[in-house]
């Protein structure tokens, strides 16, 4: 005999044996109603004989146990088994309650800073005369023109960057000399230009002292890293014109820019001068700025009738790859009267081919942030 444990109905069969209500066509009742089922021998006899068994009319229901626990608790109202429902329609099945998922709306995004990194370029190289000062000044008006705010910062005590974009330095109250030794604000010795968006930090002769002054100064390498902190976040664009030396004003530029933009005048000269300053970039790099990098070369007073020109661009483009910037500046007579007449080549001659060169090189170097 085996004994089929029910938590609704019992009935009993011809045989004496315990079978549970039976099941629609469907396998259900119609209720949800869990049933466990204890089999004790005679499995084998329903599998044999699944129809054989008939309910009786002298069934005897026993209530379950008030002391009972667990899943049979709650059990259904107890009908009479001698009245066997006929079997009902196909009911659809309930679908699955799947969890709610809140809409994407209501999900919290990320948003990106909205304001973007100042980008601090450091124009170097230890050679003079490749066009250092000439790229700084035309390069950040043309960047101002494209609605960013510049500030270009003089590191040559020549002060020709300042004159270029018409300011006496003789007459302003304050240079990057008392900035760096006397700890003057930065913020109180900028000065506007007649180019709106683009500022500048004068220098002068006295600069030419710093270098001595700085030597047993702490932390003389950042000294200008430091000063820009005040006013890092109130532009886009801070160009540092460094002093064709590898001394400490530049060592100070090297710290303080986030990447280098290197000149080369197309001779073969400017090679060599090229070698050296990147051998010092990396020791820069190495021991005081781990995120200096030289990101741009731009090619100057390019002559396009001249063979030289040619085989030094080629070879400075094999060499350097996609670092070579694609729009090279000419050799134009305009780009070296602007600065007598103390303002950049986009506003002395802003249809000439050195004010389009320029401006071209300035989206390139924007755009490849």
């Amino acid at each position: 005999m085996f004994h089929v444990e029910h938590s609704g109905e019992q009935r009993c069969g011809e045989d004496g044996l315990n079978l549970p209500q039976r099941l629609d066509p469907r396998g259900s009742t119609g209720k949800d109603e869990q049933r466990s089922y204890s089999l004790d021998g005679g499995d084998a006899l329903l599998a044999s004989h699944p129809r054989e068994f008939c309910m009786s009319d002298h069934t005897e229901i026993s209530p379950p146990s008030p002391s009972a626990t667990g899943p049979g608790d709650d059990l259904p109202e107890l009908r009479d088994p001698s009245v066997i429902p006929p079997p009902g329609p196909s009911e659809p099945a309930q679908p699955t309650q799947q969890p709610s998922v809140p809409p994407v709306e209501d999900a919290v995004a990320v948003e990106p800073d909205p304001t973007p990194q100042t980008r601090v370029i450091a124009v170097a190289n230890q050679k003079g005369g490749v066009g250092k000062t000439t790229t700084t000044v035309n390069m950040g008006a043309a960047l101002a023109e494209q609605d960013h705010r510049v500030l270009v910062i003089d590191l040559d005590p020549q002060g020709n960057a300042t004159t270029g974009l018409g300011i006496n330095f003789r007459v302003v109250d304050s240079t990057m000399y008392e900035v760096l030794v006397g700890g003057t604000p930065i913020d109180d010795c900028i000065e506007p230009t007649e180019v709106k968006g683009l500022f500048v930090a004068p220098a002068g002769l006295h600069l030419a002292g710093a270098e001595v002054e700085l030597v047993n100064t702490f932390n003389r390498e950042a000294k200008l890293r430091k000063a820009l902190d005040e006013v890092r976040d109130q532009y886009d664009y801070i160009l540092i014109d460094c002093p064709p030396s590898l001394g400490l004003l530049t060592v100070n530029g090297l710290v303080a820019a986030t990447e280098v933009l290197v000149p080369i005048q197309c001779e073969y000269y400017a090679l060599e001068g090229l070698a050296a300053l990147s051998g010092n970039v990396e020791l820069v790099r190495d021991n005081l700025n781990p995120t200096l990098r030289i990101r741009h070369i731009v090619m100057v007073m390019y002559d396009p009738r001249t063979k030289l020109g040619e085989q030094v661009v080629e070879e400075v483009r094999n060499h350097f790859g996609e670092l070579v910037c694609r729009n090279m500046i000419p050799r134009a007579v305009k780009l070296s009267e602007a600065p007598s007449h103390g303002q950049p080549i986009t506003v002395y001659a802003s249809s000439s081919r050195g004010a389009v060169a320029y401006r071209e090189l300035a989206r390139e170097v924007s755009h490849g942030a």
